[in-house]
């Protein structure tokens, strides 16, 4: 009986939504979404730019890529040398246009995972056709101090 009447308690102190702590549980997983979606947004607006500091900053110190006919890059030193030795060989190139759509986002915690279909088109200096590539992704994303997110690992294989 004491039970039933602390439940009514309970509900009772729910009666105004404002005050019921039930909604803060939904809030906060609109507030993680977010925070993904905005990690997203930096990904492509740094890719737009080409510019490797902005996508470097977007990953863990230990962070893990994993790209198709070569070994795991492990950690941000290897990372930077990876997008510094892209950028030289693609001296002169220019982003014209990139789009990512990601799904299936699921965040448990600190963790969160979501996997991409990317489309870009690169403008290639001495008149070069353009590289026109596809390709999957997915992402292991890690929510670290102060809400950032970053990339804890990333899988790419082409379409």
């Amino acid at each position: 009986m004491r039970t039933v009447a602390i439940l009514a308690l309970l509900c009772a102190s729910c009666a105004s939504p404002p005050t019921c702590p039930g909604p803060a549980v939904p809030a906060l997983a609109v507030d993680r979404r977010a925070e993904v979606e905005a990690f997203n947004r930096a990904t492509i607006d740094a890719t737009l730019r080409m510019d490797n500091e902005a996508l470097l900053g977007l990953w863990e110190e230990d962070g893990v890529t994993l790209l198709p006919g070569s070994d795991p890059v492990v950690g941000k030193p290897a990372i930077r040398a990876m997008l510094q030795k892209v950028a030289t060989e693609l001296a002169g190139a220019r982003m014209r246009s990139f789009e990512m759509h990601c799904a299936g986002l699921e965040i448990s915690g600190d963790v969160a995972t979501e996997y991409c279909d990317e489309h870009q088109i690169v403008d290639l200096p001495a008149g070069k056709p353009p590289f026109d590539g596809r390709g999957k992704l997915l992402y292991v994303l890690h929510r670290g101090e102060g809400g950032t997110w970053r990339l804890r690992r990333e899988m790419w294989n082409g379409s």
